[in-house]
């Protein structure tokens, strides 16, 4: 199924699109009652406190429905991925069967990867965006300022997370250089080549872990001035009943964990792009460390 065609997440999803797209729709059923959730919590708040139980049962309604898609899926996913997972590995022995057991036990596991970004960080993705969608939806349906305030904060997130990017793919390259050596530095049994190399490994991901710690900083200073500025003008500047200032308070949180997702998935294609560059050479990348 993969001979001759380029290693890549495009191939994938070529490849394999019946199943993964299956995935995917079960994915946003799955996230389409999710997001509604915070809105018919409002609604059943107001019909509550005035003696209604209409809003409260299809609140039930919509959680049961969640459970039932929640619990599909999942049980589909792992057989399906677990099918393109094999295939993969099998495909990337053939083609790297002249290099080193060390750097193709490495590359095995890079190639996991691109599945794993597919079954993981995609349908994340998907999640993320159906959240952004529907919270900006209802924000906008409540107060047009609290949807302007929002996309304000995901245009903030990505020209921050485009600040980081270069950076991002070179730290992810010469992590992977030094995990291709592994097996080949553990043969050697000597203890001095074992510690130098892991303690490069370690170097590599400290600087790795510590732009995230930067990133993901200035991200959530943008996010959190989201959640208090909607949350005092809905309380100070609209005449909204308790359900519907925690509805809009609920949203605007979803928007922040929901736009999470957004430099996550960045950061993770990041990596994944310099890995296919890798995974698509038959030679092992030269270079320091």
């Amino acid at each position: 199924m993969l001979t001759d065609r380029p290693l890549t997440i495009g191939t994938l999803l070529r490849v394999f699109s019946r199943r993964i797209v299956l995935t995917w729709l079960m994915t946003l059923a799955e996230t389409t009652l999710m997001a509604l959730i915070p809105l018919f919590i409002g609604f059943a708040i107001d019909d509550l406190v005035e003696g209604r139980m209409e809003n409260f049962w299809q609140l039930a309604g919509i959680m049961a429905a969640l459970i039932v898609f929640a619990v599909i899926r999942r049980i589909y996913d792992t057989r399906a991925y677990g099918s393109v997972r094999v295939a993969l590995g099998k495909e990337q022995a053939v083609r790297s069967s002249s290099l080193p057991v060390s750097a193709l036990n490495a590359r095995l596991s890079m190639g996991r990867e691109l599945v794993d970004f597919l079954e993981q960080n995609l349908p994340d993705a998907m999640t993320a965006a159906v959240q952004l969608t529907v919270s900006v939806i209802v924000l906008y349906a409540f107060a047009p300022m609290l949807a302007v305030a929002a996309g304000a904060a995901a245009v903030a997130m990505v020209l921050i997370y485009a600040l980081f990017h270069g950076r991002f793919f070179r730290l992810n390259s010469a992590l992977n250089r030094q995990s291709e050596k592994q097996v080949s530095v553990f043969e050697q049994r000597k203890s001095r080549p074992i510690h130098v190399h892991l303690m490069r490994l370690r170097q590599h991901e400290i600087r790795l872990s510590d732009t995230e710690a930067v990133l993901y900083g200035l991200i959530f200073v943008v996010l959190l001035g989201l959640i208090l500025f909607n949350l005092w003008f809905a309380a100070s500047r609209l005449d909204m009943t308790v359900g519907t200032i925690f509805s809009i308070i609920s949203y605007s949180w979803e928007f922040v964990e929901s736009a999470l997702a957004l430099p996550v998935t960045l950061q993770t294609w990041s990596r994944l792009s310099e890995i296919m560059r890798r995974l698509n050479s038959v030679q092992v990348q030269a270079g320091p460390g």
